[in-house]
């Protein structure tokens, strides 16, 4: 399976000229059960993303002895922070000025030399999406650069959802085109672009993702609650 989802990356990336850092594959293990987590560790897929602090700590408890890093990738609220900092190696959510400063202290009080972090970006100014509006954003990335403890990796959003996956390239395109104007301005922002998940990973390839974050590809669907 993991050579396979490799093979349609690969295949995306020659379409529209691979990125410079190569593309991550984050295997998402929302509600998957420790084992099968332990199992696709295995077979290779190390880097892992979960959407809650609270479901992902017992599992990276009972994981620790794998070798696996971890991304938070779902929204994260102020009072998770401390624990988020404990957790994961990545966090990809990053939605606002309050929050990153609070990583940061964070990390400080904790001995941790830095957090990774991606900034998550609504491009799509949609309402039931979280993530930073671009103005806001484009005022707050000075000082978002300025953060001792935080390591800004680059940008984060979630796709539209739409049964045809030609219908997110917008989405993905406007974060790119977003990504390269502010580098422009601020070089201490890098230049990851987390976008794409199972049924739009290889068009947010072709529009420059070098992080896409899989669940349902790798581990099927998920049981209904």
């Amino acid at each position: 399976m993991r050579s396979r989802l490799l093979e349609r990356i690969a295949s995306a990336c020659a379409r529209a000229g691979p990125p410079a850092a190569g593309v991550t594959l984050v295997a998402v293990t929302k509600t998957v059960p420790v084992e099968r987590i332990r199992g696709a560790i295995q077979a290779g897929f190390t880097i892992l993303g979960e959407n809650r602090v609270q479901e992902a700590a017992p599992k990276i408890a009972d994981l620790a002895r794998e070798r696996a890093s971890w991304h938070l990738i779902g929204p994260l609220q102020s009072n998770k922070a401390a624990r988020a900092v404990e957790l994961f190696d990545v966090v990809e959510t990053v939605h606002s000025i309050a929050l990153a400063g609070r990583l940061d202290r964070l990390a400080a009080g904790r001995g941790r030399a830095e957090v990774p972090v991606l900034l998550e970006v609504n491009v799509d100014a949609d309402p039931g999406k979280s993530g930073y509006d671009v103005q806001r954003l484009e005022a707050d990335l000075a000082w978002l650069a300025d953060l001792p403890r935080l390591r800004l990796l680059g940008l984060m959003t979630v796709g539209r959802l739409v049964t045809d996956p030609e219908e997110a390239r917008p989405t993905f395109r406007r974060l790119r085109e977003l990504s390269e104007r502010l580098r422009a301005r601020e070089p201490r922002l890098g230049s990851a672009l987390s976008m794409g998940m199972s049924d739009d990973f290889e068009v947010a390839v072709e529009e420059g993702a070098t992080i896409v974050r899989l669940g349902r590809a790798i581990f099927g669907e998920r049981p209904v609650p």
